[in-house]
């Protein structure tokens, strides 16, 4: 078949083969026939022909050289998947003598137009330098090239090859660090994995470790306590008051933007699907994180623990490490290391180990329970891993040593022999601690002799008799009798303890015992095993003194009777911090190859600025130098941005602390930017550029209201202009700062005279306009709301027999500016119409309340002292005869991530009266529940607010040519369609969007359905209403569409980077627009 003339006959037999090559059978005598059909014209006969010679070519080096001018030839084919083929062929084959060739095909390639081939070029570059090392230096060109690619699709693969080839060179990085940064999420799952632990090497060359307050406060509690000891000299504690300089000397930390983006970039991932991905960003947030953020973590990686056993062995290892440093981090999920009884051993025994780790005065009880239930396991190996961590939490927590110790001596009966053994080892090790109360368990443990078999547990006896002979006086010279008898058949590991005990009765009773010693030591002189013959030998001479022994005679009772200290029951995991955790060496607790150390913490910064991108100079243009003016004073990574999740008071701090720095650094490299460096920008970039489309679309469209009169006309819209410039100013100089308000005051004086010539040009164009009278009244009356953008200049329903509107002026331009929310406190309710009647909710009824009644309703405006949190009104009213007083919230119960901003307490509340207040609330854009208690000074009542889905957005103005835009980038997974029927009531434009802009609190996208857009054609479109907003939190796009017929046939598509908030807010639309 593959010597077939038929091109579906080639393509048949290359799919079997490469079916068998999947199925694991060997293929490989039928290269010779495959390799001729390199050159086949078909792409789908060549695509299967470079798989084949990809899994065979090393084998047959040989016949693929036969072929290296076809792959050659590939590699200028124009379909870009066999140039990659031809590349990855060419990769393969493993001769020195093509080493030139390939080397050149990667040069070309890694300048490709197609990212796939670009990928495939990092690719081949590990497998050339493990070839040829030499070519080292050729490659890190090439590297460097690749690591300036803005595809995603690249990312992954050129860090990877960067790791292979040059990982000390750390400097190719700093000017890629904010691209990596910003394109870490879209890059596939295992490109994310080697980025992440690539950057978090960097991140420990290049900043400061954000604990090291913490760590040297530590240090120096230490060494005050121990400089304050009688002992200590003089040198001692000048010593301490030099340690003690530096932390007075010591500037507060603050946090290095860049640092902080690392952080809030990885954080998105810890939901990722693959478990790769999260414990690569878990030991990111371990090794660099503020020890107050680390506690995110927990959740994502107890969510693994649901995995597969493999998944669990290798989470539960690092886990077992982090619980040692953090424990706090996972004490609320102690119960997801519970033991099943389904679980392999080495995860029992992994799960035991974090339960002893977090183990304190507070939850002991509990974990000790549950050790009872696995001691009765039928596993041996565990229950003896269960004996050993009960020991451990003996030792760890001293108000639970004689508990324990009790429980474990009635484990001594157990009918199981491992069991007792295991439980005699560890009391040997717990009666170590204090010997003289437990001479009673001693004696117990010496009538196990008889029965106990397992040789640990024998030699355990034997050592506590002998070393704690003098509180078991009688017992021991017996204990000794009946090991004489049976030395011959013991263990080895016995056989020195008997030793060891014949010689510690020897010197401290050898009336009773010195026959027996002998005996003893007579019958070791003759053992098989040479330790023995050894120890007896040594033995005889240190404690018979005979003429010929030396002076260590004299010392025989310190050398065998000394105090010893207790041992210290320690994790196995207590060191392996050393090791990056999630790698292959932290498994294994020792250096694998290919392994590379964590560099420690810098001293002193390095500087930063070498992570600045230089801007070529035909970037730049006047716009946007204008933006970046008025955007020096804020941070660059500031939290206030839409994109920045929830984080904790200390990210705040610390990313208000570097603002200043991370502006600064900004001007230096460069007025303009190129697309790489606008994606490292923060939202609020696009904010400021859509407040300009803002007021230049609401400025264009004032002058379609003028007065009839064209004289006066003019003169009234410059009045009206002068107002808003005046309102603009001062509202900017209550909100922003002097320099800002200056800019933005430019800025409007520019847009004025724009707005002054488009008036002269619509004024000719309009017949029949609106007095300005009514325009008058309606600045002054508003003239107390001062907003950056004032839509109140104009009303859009004024009194139809004073003002007869312009057919130009037609009902769906007014629909458009009632659905416009481009602020939240810019539209009266007059212009919003009842859309904006919001909806109330019941929190506490008067009759649960005690008279006190509170609802509260999500009043859609901005809650001031945090962007990123749902403002919620309350209101009180206490239908009580008496007094309600101290009014406020306690216990709030959130869940991870969430935060609330509590309302101020309300003193005193008469009886009859009404009192309202405002608390934020960050959801943290999910539906989950606010919990906590209301109190007052009687009572306290639990309660919750969850809010709907469509409350967890605030308006976005967007152009039907951005909403297209961003529609198109947001399809698939992130588009949801649903199909209806219009309620009879909601057939008309303006109930649709009135209803829409109630269920969710997005804003209307103008000329989504406006005729005035277009000229009237025969067959007219069917309307098309477009919304759009953003999540309150992380700043995700939500953007909604109905598109109507007349015979009320709709279709309903929301298109949300968040798929979970998307099929809610499905959901809630269609009820809106059915019901």
């Amino acid at each position: 078949m593959l010597d077939s003339n038929k091109d579906s006959l080639k393509l048949e037999a290359m799919k079997r083969i490469v079916a068998m090559i999947a199925r694991g059978k060997n293929a490989s005598d039928l290269f010779p026939a495959v390799v001729k059909n390199v050159a086949c014209k078909n792409i789908e006969v060549k695509k299967l022909v470079y798989v084949y010679l990809v899994r065979y070519a090393e084998e047959q080096q040989d016949l693929a050289l036969l072929s290296i001018s076809t792959f050659q030839r590939g590699l200028k084919d124009p379909n870009q998947l066999i140039r990659a083929s031809a590349l990855r062929v060419l990769s393969s084959i493993r001769v020195t003598i093509i080493v030139p060739i390939m080397m050149l095909a990667i040069k070309e390639a890694a300048s490709d137009m197609s990212p796939y081939v670009r990928k495939t070029a990092a690719h081949a570059i590990p497998k050339l330098y493990s070839l040829d090392p030499e070519q080292k230096d050729q490659l890190i060109e090439v590297i460097e090239k690749l690591l300036a690619d803005k595809t995603t699709l690249v990312a992954g693969s050129v860090v990877m090859a960067f790791e292979e080839v040059c990982p000390e060179r750390i400097e190719l990085i700093h000017k890629n660090y904010r691209k990596l940064c910003n394109l870490l999420i879209d890059v596939e799952e295992w490109g994310q994995v080697v980025i992440i632990n690539m950057l978090t090497r960097y991140a420990r060359t290049q900043f400061l470790n954000p604990n090291m307050n913490e760590s040297f406060l530590e240090e120096g509690s230490d060494k005050t306590f121990y400089g304050s000891d009688e002992d200590s000299d003089e040198e001692e504690e000048d010593k301490d008051k030099k340690a003690e300089a530096p932390m007075v000397k010591r500037k507060p930390y603050v946090m290095d933007p860049d640092h902080r983006l690392l952080l809030r970039n990885t954080k998105p991932l810890l939901q990722s699907r693959n478990a790769a991905v999260v414990m690569a960003v878990a030991q990111l947030y371990f090794h660099l994180a503020p020890k107050a953020e680390i506690g995110v973590i927990a959740k994502a990686l107890v969510r693994l623990l649901r995995s597969h056993s493999e998944v669990q062995y290798v989470v539960l290892q690092n886990v077992a490490t982090m619980s040692i440093k953090r424990r706090g981090m996972f004490e609320p999920y102690l119960k997801s290391f519970y033991i099943r009884s389904t679980d392999p051993t080495q995860i029992k025994i992994l799960k035991l180990e974090v339960l002893t780790n977090l183990a304190n005065e507070t939850n002991i009880s509990t974990i000790l329970r549950e050790f009872q239930t696995y001691i009765k396991s039928m596993d041996k190996d565990f229950v003896a891993a269960t004996i050993q961590a009960i020991g451990r939490c003996a030792t760890n927590i001293g108000e639970v040593r004689d508990t324990c110790l009790n429980g474990l001596v009635q484990l001594l009966s157990n009918r199981d022999e491992l069991v007792v053994a295991e439980s005699v080892v560890v009391i040997k090790k717990l009666l170590q601690m204090q010997p003289e109360k437990h001479s009673d368990i001693i004696k117990h443990m010496a009538k196990l002799t008889d029965n106990i078999q397992v040789p640990m547990a024998r030699a355990s006896i034997l050592w506590l008799i002998g070393e704690y002979c003098e509180h078991v006086p009688k017992i021991a010279p017996d204990v000794l009798r009946k090991m004489a008898k049976s030395f011959t058949n013991e263990e080895d590991i016995v056989k020195l303890q008997i030793i060891n005990l014949a010689a510690k009765l020897y010197l401290t009773n050898s009336k009773q015992t010195k026959l027996l010693t002998q005996y003893v030591l007579n019958l070791a002189k003759y053992d098989q095993n040479y330790d023995i013959r050894d120890r007896a030998r040594f033995i005889r001479q240190l404690i018979v003194p005979t003429e010929k022994s030396g002076a260590l005679s004299k010392y025989a009772k310190k050398l065998f009777l000394a105090i010893k200290p207790a041992p210290v029951l320690e994790s196995p995991f207590k060191d392996r911090d050393h090791f990056q955790l999630g790698s292959l060496s932290h498994l294994l607790n020792a250096k694998a190859g290919g392994y590379q150390e964590l560099p420690d913490w810098p001293e002193a910064a390095p500087d930063p600025c070498v992570r600045n991108v230089e801007v070529p100079e035909w970037t730049k243009c006047s716009s946007r130098e204008k933006r970046k003016e008025k955007k020096v004073d804020k941070p660059f990574y500031s939290d206030s941005d839409g994109e920045s999740g929830p984080t904790e008071s200390a990210d705040s701090e610390s990313d208000s602390a570097s603002g200043s720095e991370s502006g600064s650094g900004l001007e230096e490299s460069g007025s303009g930017s190129e697309s790489e460096e606008s994606e490292e920008g923060s939202e609020s970039e696009e904010e400021v550029e859509k407040d300009k489309k803002k007021k230049k679309k609401i400025e264009l469209k004032k002058p379609v209201q003028v007065s009839e009169s064209e004289q006066s006309s003019e003169e009234e819209v410059r009045k009206h202009e002068r107002k808003n410039k005046l309102r603009k100013s001062v509202s900017e100089s209550e909100s922003d700062d002097e320099e800002e308000s200056e800019s933005e005051s430019s800025q409007s004086e520019s847009e004025d005279s724009e707005s002054e010539a488009e008036v002269k040009k619509k004024k000719k164009a309009a017949e029949t306009k609106p007095p300005p009278k009514p325009v008058k009244k309606e600045c002054k009356k508003e003239k107390k709301e001062m907003s950056l953008l004032d839509l109140d200049d104009f009303e859009p329903t004024p009194s139809p027999q004073a003002t007869p509107l312009n057919s130009f002026l037609s009902s769906s331009l007014v629909n458009d500016l009632e659905g416009l929310s481009l602020s939240d406190a810019v539209l009266s309710p007059a212009a919003i119409s009842p859309c904006s009647a919001l909806k109330s909710y019941e929190l506490l009824h008067r009759i649960t309340g005690d008279g006190l009644c509170v609802e509260y309703c999500f009043s859609r405006q901005p809650f001031p002292p945090d962007a990123n949190m749902v403002s919620v009104q309350m209101q009180f009213t206490n239908n009580a005869t008496s007094d309600t007083k101290n009014l406020h919230m306690e216990d709030v119960k959130l869940q991870s991530g969430m935060r609330v901003n509590e309302f101020t307490e309300i003193e005193l509340l008469p009886a009859g009266e009404t009192a309202s207040a405002v608390m934020g609330i960050d959801f943290c854009d999910s539906t989950q529940a606010a919990n906590f208690q209301l109190c007052t000074h009687r009572r306290k009542f639990f309660v919750s607010i969850q809010p709907p889905v469509g409350e967890l957005m605030r308006p976005v103005f967007l152009t039907e040519n951005e909403f297209k835009k961003e529609q198109g980038q947001l399809m698939g997974m992130n588009e949801i369609s649903e199909k209806l029927t219009l309620d009879a009531k909601c057939r008309n434009e303006h109930a649709i969007v009135q209803r829409v802009i109630t269920a969710a609190n997005l804003s209307r996208v103008p000329c989504g359905s406006d005729k005035e857009c277009r000229p009237p054609l025969p067959p007219p479109l069917p309307p098309v209403h477009r919304f759009g907003g953003r999540t309150v939190t992380s700043g995700s796009l939500v953007l909604a569409t109905v598109s109507s017929r007349e015979d009320g046939a709709a279709q309903l598509t929301v298109n949300c980077e968040k798929m979970v908030i998307g099929t809610m807010l499905v959901k809630d639309i269609l009820l809106a627009l059915t019901q």
